[in-house]
């Protein structure tokens, strides 16, 4: 590893989304849009704030809809150009600025997050890396800085791996993955070690890992080094809990709020609160929920 500034981000895009049901039977369930704006976009966006430049999506069949997207629509810009909608125009060339690169690899086969991210290894190569899920949809803090934002800022200080954490209700535990260590300053964790989905008598802790992950490169044996689990699959978190027994794993406790996209309730919350933040589309929407009578 010969620097700390991350350059690179995976994003893990090959699930099938069986959870939204029929509305993903044709389209990535990382298209499906929170206002205006597929989940996808949002997950880029953080990290292009971030400084990051490299987008490397891990994808499979059917998710030809995401490689469009950050493409150039050259009929549609065309068409906008032609008609004098430039601030349309604007808005289709700002999904993908000139100075992002988009690479795309295929997991031939659904194996596990952990196989996902060994299929990104050969672009990202020896340094380290950012891995966002799209299904957890990140806001900071109102005026705040972006969640990848505070990650890639606590790594310039910590050099280690960093993994996204909240404060979860005790009966949520089985639910995440849960950190066990002890303070190391403000708002971090040095993790020991990590127990995915514990019961909630069994947690040893109520901080759960979120969608957001900053991985040394050695990360990548780690997760080889281990068996591979039900089906055939291969976890991220085996291959964390393993890097923790060569170097530092810190837990980040950011500020902001986490959406699970990946469930319709956490979906349609989003959907709400960010329509009521939305400038264009706020003010009629807030005035459309109060005259329901609920």
């Amino acid at each position: 590893m010969t620097t700390s500034r991350i350059k690179k981000a995976v994003f893990p895009v090959a699930g099938l989304g069986t959870r939204f049901l029929p509305a993903t039977k044709a389209q990535p369930k990382e298209m499906m849009p929170i206002v205006d704006k597929p989940l996808i976009q949002y997950a880029v966006e953080e990290a292009y704030a971030a400084g990051i430049r490299h987008m490397i999506f891990v994808t499979g069949r059917n998710k030809r809809a995401i490689e469009d997207h950050f493409d150039t629509a050259y009929e549609l810009e065309n068409e906008l150009e032609s008609a004098r909608k430039d601030a349309l125009l604007n808005i289709a060339r700002s999904v993908a600025p000139d100075d992002m690169n988009c690479s795309y690899v295929r997991q031939p086969r659904m194996l596990g997050l952990g196989h996902a991210v060994l299929c990104a290894e050969h672009l990202v190569g020896d340094e380290p890396f950012a891995v966002l899920l799209a299904d957890d949809l990140m806001a900071g803090p109102p005026g705040g800085e972006p969640v990848l934002v505070q990650m890639a800022r606590a790594f310039e200080r910590l050099r280690g791996s960093i993994l996204a954490v909240q404060e979860v209700p005790q009966e949520h535990t089985r639910r995440y993955g849960i950190v066990d260590g002890e303070p190391a300053g403000k708002g971090v964790i040095n993790v020991h070690r990590m127990v995915e989905k514990p019961k909630p008598e069994d947690a040893p802790s109520r901080m759960g890992v979120a969608g957001r992950y900053i991985l040394t490169p050695e990360v990548f044996a780690a997760i080889r080094a281990q068996p591979q689990g039900a089906g055939g699959e291969i976890q991220l978190t085996d291959g964390i809990a393993a890097l923790i027994k060569t170097q530092n794993v810190y837990a980040f406790q950011y500020e902001g709020k986490r959406y699970d996209c990946g469930s319709k309730e956490g979906f349609l919350e989003a959907t709400v609160e960010f329509a009521l933040q939305h400038p264009e589309v706020g003010e009629h929407f807030r005035g459309y929920l109060k005259s329901l009578a609920l």
